[in-house]
Formats: structure tokens, sequence, C-alpha cells
């Protein structure tokens, strides 16, 4: 049983340059990659990089002071969180500051307006039937394009069509009008309308439907709107409830902006379920948004899309209405049931999942005012980032000198460790950035910088199972095989200690915390790597040559230098004579 044994270890030790050339490949790939992406430097957060500080501050409705609690603002901070997730910035920070505050830190190198637009639109989404349109400081008869189009900041076009899964996508009408009719909830009374458009591009103020929601006073106020000037748009509907008709703005395909008489709310955001942005290699649309209602959701907006239906253009479209402006205003051909829905035109990748994200996340339980914005600079941050990296590179050189002083040749064997550890964690870093939106913060160096002590000590464990072996007067090969099981145990047990320690950080806690415990964990799992597919092999090949295999002074494996005693033989004893018994 011995002779096949021997040959295992022996057929084990001849195999360690496929460890060594697996992780020269992962190297050279990850390496590859990030000069391939574009990407060579890691992504850094908002201490190391500067960014953008939003204060905002909650607002309860009138007689609704009691909706400021923990509940509703845990809600907003977890809808805020995931808006600006879904622009894909990482290492923003949303927590609240006192009773009634939200702070969001959003970092350098993201569209930070954008962020801030969806962050400080926290006003609820309604959907609401449009009653007229005209374009905002141009002629009163102009037309606007069939074909629907969208803008960075939403689709604002009023032709944009919207199908139902399961009957596939209705085509856009053909024409557009910039008159219309008052439609309100008096379409049940009267569900054959007039095709023909009034010549006034107000709604007429005759009629019981238009009499009730389109007042004089609202005429007005339509009349008097002009969209093209901010400070106009930023008041346009203020004070309108839910149950009120009011006007909006709106940008069209073209940039140009768009004023609209729209009737009360039929669909509150919060029925929106779900929203995607979906290319459709069906359609020739290409973006798609689609939406999945709730239950209740499902049945208004099947309710209100029947009643749209009927009418003539604009009056068959619906208006979605985020913080008083409409973000899209997609047209409807037929009842929309089934709980789903989809709004196609011509979108880009960024307007549709800018749209999609606006319908998934824009429902919040509070009003918020934007209180401060502030811009956060590195220069504080630099600081510290430098006096960490001195600290670092402090350690590391004493790390460095006491190898060499105390392991000698072996010390070759560690450093050589360490700088593949450090390019594999550079290398992912880099690539994190743009895959998962990883971005280095301070307290993630500060987990990189621990991660030297960790690595290094899973190289002395190994290093001194393999010398107490050489003490016990065994010659070198046969120790580092010897060593390596109880080495192994005890490397790994030690790692395991440390990345859960790691996990259990991440889970709960947030913010930068969160950028220490991902570093901690990812270079406790790059220890394990680095230690089983490099180290090891290495120091089994080292074995091979003379200046280690015969125990050179220099080699830090000297017998002498280590006390080595001479193996102990067994001897067998003299088995006792046996008497012979006579029968």
């Amino acid at each position: 049983m011995a002779a096949p044994k021997k040959g295992r270890s022996a057929g084990a030790q001849s195999k360690p340059g496929r460890s060594l050339a697996l992780i020269l490949i992962a190297i050279a790939a990850l390496t590859g990659g990030m000069f391939a992406s574009g990407h060579t430097k890691p992504r850094l957060g908002i201490d190391l990089a500067g960014g953008t500080s939003i204060t905002l501050r909650a607002v309860a409705e009138p007689g609704q002071e009691s909706a400021i609690n923990k509940t509703n603002m845990d809600t907003a901070v977890e809808i805020m969180e995931r808006r600006v997730n879904g622009l894909g910035v990482s290492e923003s920070e949303v927590q609240t500051q006192g009773d009634q505050n939200i702070i969001v830190n959003i970092p350098k190198g993201t569209n930070s307006k954008e962020a801030r637009d969806q962050v400080g639109t926290t006003a609820k989404l309604y959907f609401r039937p449009v009653l007229t349109t005209e374009i905002s400081g141009g002629d009163a008869t102009a037309t606007p394009t069939p074909s629907a189009s969208s803008s960075a900041s939403g689709d604002s076009t009023d032709k944009a069509t919207s199908s139902a899964s399961p009957s596939g996508s209705t085509s856009p009408s053909p024409s557009s009008t910039t008159q219309g009719r008052a439609v309100t909830d008096a379409l049940k009374a009267d569900p054959t309308p007039s095709k023909s458009a009034s010549s006034s591009a107000s709604p007429s103020p005759s009629g019981s439907a238009s009499g009730d929601q389109a007042t004089g006073a609202l005429e007005a106020q339509y009349a008097k709107l002009d969209c093209t000037k901010e400070a106009v748009r930023a008041k346009a509907g203020d004070g309108a409830k839910p149950t009120d008709p009011t006007v909006a703005c709106g940008q069209n395909s073209q940039g140009q902006w768009q004023k609209y008489i729209l009737g009360p709310a039929e669909v509150d955001g919060t029925d929106v379920d779900e929203a995607q942005a979906v290319w459709n290699a069906q359609n020739a649309a290409g973006w798609t948004v689609t939406m999945k209602f709730t239950g209740e959701g499902g049945k208004k907006f099947a309710d209100i899309t029947g009643k749209l239906a009927k009418n003539q253009p604009p009056q068959n479209q619906f208006a979605i209405v985020l913080d008083g402006e409409v973000v899209s205003d997609p047209s409807v051909s037929e009842a929309l049931t089934g709980g789903n829905a989809e709004i196609s035109g011509n979108f880009t990748q960024q307007s549709a999942e800018s749209l999609a994200n606006m319908l998934s996340y824009g429902a919040l339980p509070l009003t918020f005012q934007e209180d401060s914005v502030t811009t956060v600079t590195a220069a504080l941050g630099g600081e510290q980032l430098k006096a960490g990296l001195i600290a670092g590179a402090i350690g590391l050189a004493l790390v460095v000198i006491y190898l060499l002083v105390y392991y000698r040749g072996l010390s070759i064997i560690a450093i050589l460790s360490l700088l593949v550890s450090a390019a594999l964690t550079y290398t992912i870093m880099s690539l994190l950035g743009p895959t998962i939106g990883f971005a280095l913060n301070l307290p993630a160096v500060c987990g990189a910088i621990v991660a030297i002590g960790i690595t290094a000590d899973s190289f002395i464990v190994y290093f001194e199972r393999v010398r107490d072996e050489i003490r016990e007067g065994r010659s070198l090969r046969p120790a580092v095989e010897r060593a390596w099981p109880r080495a192994r145990r005890t490397i790994l047990v030690s790692d395991f200690v440390s990345f859960l320690a790691a996990a259990v950080l991440f889970i709960v806690t947030v913010g930068k915390v969160q950028g220490f415990a991902f570093t901690l964990g990812l270079t406790t799992l790059l220890d394990v790597v680095v230690v089983f597919l490099f180290t090891k092999p290495l120091l089994t090949l080292m074995a091979r040559s003379k200046f280690f295999g015969s125990g050179h002074s220099w080699s830090g494996l000297d017998p002498k230098r280590l006390g080595a005693r001479p193996p102990l033989r067994r001897t067998r004893r003299p088995s006792a004579p046996v008497e012979t018994k006579e029968a």
C-alpha cells in the first residue's frame, strides 16, 4: 500500500505548473479586460472623488402632519435608494437625519443632474386624461409629430403608443390636434363624443362636461401658461388636488414645450407594481416600457383606457404626471385589460430606462422640499487617502523587512504572492466599477490595507508548518507536501472567520462601512485563491531547486539553523525464542 501512496504524492507534486499557469492566465485575462473596457482605475467614492450632497425636508399635506413618521421616512429612503440605483449610481448614500430630513450623497462621475432630478422629484405620480394640448408659445394649430420620441428627461410626446399584453401593440393615431373637448367622468354618460374639434385651442366652456371641469379660471390659466419659462413651469398646477383638473407642461420629441389641460387623476403611482425598459426586437419602435399594475390598479387602468379609446386625439391620450410635469402622454385605441401595458415610441435606451424608473419608484409617501444642494470636494478625502496610503506603505515595508530577515529566501515567495494578490485586487476592483457600480472610498482602502496582514498571515502559517517538518528531520520536498494539509486547514478556518465577519458587517451596516466590509471580504477570498494556486505550487517548484533543496543557509530552510534532529528510526525487537513443545 505504501508504493501507490508514494506514487500519488509524486503525481501531485509534478503538476504545480498547471496551477501557476491558471492563475497567471486569470491575471492576464483580467488585465486585458480592464484595458479593453477602458476602465484602468478603480471608481472612487464621494469622499475621494467629490460629488453632490442633497438635503431634502419632508412636508406633510395640510391636516396630515402625523404622516411624517419613521415608517414613511424609511419607505421614502428605500424608494430614493432604488431611484438612484436605477440610474446605475453606486456608493450613493441615502439616510435620514433627524425626524424630517433625508440626506442624499451622489458621488462624482455619475450623471448627478439626472440623479438630482430623480431624487428631487418627490411629488406623487398620477395618470391623468389629456383634455387639450398645444405647443406652448407657438401656433395654436401646430400639430405634434405622429411618431413618439423620448428625451433624456422623460418622454413627453403625445403619440407614444400603449398596448396590453396579450393583445399586442396598437398603432398610433394617424393625426393629432391641439383642440379638444374636456374629458371627465361624464364620459360614462356621454359615450359618443363629437368627432369634430372645436376651433378654439382651449376647451369649450359649453356643455356639462366642459362646464364642470374646464372652468373659466382654468382656461385663463391655460391661456397665460408659457411653458418655455422655467419659473412658470415650476409653478404650473401648484395647489391642484388629484381630484381636480389642472394645467401642466411637458416636452415633446422636438424639444418643444407643450402645455396641457388635464383631467382628474384616474390612476395613482402606487398602482404601478413594476415597470421595465425592454428591447423589443419584433417592434419597429425598438425600446419599449412595460408596466405591470396591481390588482386594483389594473382595474382602474382598464377603465380609464376604455373611456379614452372612444375619443379623438388628443383626448385619447393619458398623461403620466410626475411633480407637476408631463413625462409621457401615450395614446390608446382600445381598453387595456389584464393588468399589463406597454408604452412604445422612438425611445432610446436611456429615455426608456428613465421613464421606467419614474414609473417604478415615482410614488413617495411624503412630499419633500429641496433645502440645499452642495458640492463635496475631494480635498479632505485626498489628504486622508494620502495619509492612509503612507501608513499602508510603511506597514508593508515593515512586513517585507521582517520576511527578509526571518525567512530569507522564503521571503521571495511571500513577496511574489503579495504582488499577485495586489494585481488581482486592483484589476477586479477596476472592473467592478462599471459592472456593479463599486466605488472605492476611504473605508474600502482601509479594508485593502488590513488584507495585507491577512494575506501575510497565511504565508507564515504555511512556512512555519514546513519548517516544523524539517525540524522533525524530513527533507524539504516531503516536508512541503506533509505540511500542506495541516496548513491548509488552519488557513481555511482563519479566512472563513474573516469572511464571515466581513459578510455580517456588510449586511448590518450602511454607507461607507459597507465599502470596508466588501473590500475585506473580497481580499479574503483572493487570499485563498493566491495561497492555493500560487504560493503552494511555487514553493513546490522551489523545493526542487538546488538552492532550497540543499538547505542553503540563505534559503530560510537550513536544517542546522532550524535545529533539526535526526529522524527517529524504528527497530524491531528480537522475538523471544519459541520453545518447542513435545506431543
